[in-house]
């Protein structure tokens, strides 16, 4: 690659950082990834990605940003460190923003986050009507495969219910920061919706919080779905405004859909074009 091509250092190398390696031009960006233990993706292949599983801050400051593709609690874990070396982070797991502690540091500086739409799209509009205060109540239903729902926490008769469900049914409904503490890697695109819907006049760490409050969220568990699907609901003085997503999975992951790492491609570049400006 290069020597002049921007340094990107990925914070995990599972299915969304493979696929989206897979994305980038040959000479685009230099890429390396951080990862807990590199032994298993040196034999898994590792698409011309210099691999490293210690050395994290020295790595940070090699980098010109950091993207993170780790999960929600990797990025509560490893964020902090690289904002507060100064290092821009395309936050992919946007859950972490959910956590009050959390979303303090990553919104501290002196670095950016740069928050990933993931799933779901509109944002321009969604930030448009928030700015205008022309938000009165923010809705999403995400409906999900019943058997990519089945977390660690469940119990022997919860994990039935997904396993054996024949009709869809509503498995969760509330907040967005509840729906991340019990789904962390399922309803991100909702800490992304009331981002994009957070508005403006406070900092954005006061502004995520009130905008958590507004979001409410449906979980829905499908039988056999193979597509994930969001249904976004945002109303207010100026109207009504729906979006309908489907979104494919992930080639390597199906729990994750494809769209994701598509999504964290466009920020990436964005963000390092913002930051040349």
């Amino acid at each position: 690659m290069a020597s002049s091509a921007p340094r990107v250092l990925l914070l995990g190398f599972g299915a969304i950082g493979r696929q989206l390696v897979t994305l980038f031009d040959p000479s685009e960006f230099n890429v390396s990834a951080f990862v807990r233990d590199a032994a298993p993706h040196f034999e898994r292949g590792t698409l011309g990605v210099s691999l490293h599983d210690d050395g994290l801050a020295e790595l940070i400051d090699a980098h010109d940003i950091v993207v993170e593709c780790a999960g929600v609690a990797a990025a509560k874990e490893h964020g902090p460190a690289v904002i507060a070396r100064g290092k821009d982070l395309v936050l992919t797991s946007v859950g972490a923003l959910a956590a009050p502690d959390a979303r303090r540091v990553l919104l501290a500086g002196p670095g950016k986050v740069h928050v990933t739409s993931g799933a779901i799209g509109g944002f321009d509009l969604w930030a448009a009507l928030a700015e205008a205060n022309a938000v009165d109540t923010v809705r999403i239903r995400t409906t999900k495969n019943a058997e990519a729902l089945i977390q660690d926490w469940m119990n022997d008769d919860e994990r039935a219910e997904l396993v054996n469900a024949t009709e869809p049914f509503l498995l969760f409904g509330g907040r967005p920061s509840d729906a991340i503490a019990k789904f962390p890697g399922n309803v991100n695109v909702s800490v992304a919706l009331a981002w994009a819907t957070r508005g403006r006049g406070a900092s954005d760490d006061e502004l995520l919080e009130r905008a958590l409050q507004r979001v409410s969220v449906e979980l829905v568990a499908a039988p056999n779905l193979k597509d994930t699907r969001h249904d976004i609901e945002v109303s207010g003085s100026a109207g009504t405004f729906s979006l309908v997503s489907e979104s494919g999975p992930n080639p390597v992951n199906p729990k994750t859909s494809a769209i994701t790492a598509l999504s964290v491609a466009h920020t990436l570049r964005h963000a390092l074009e913002s930051s040349q400006h």
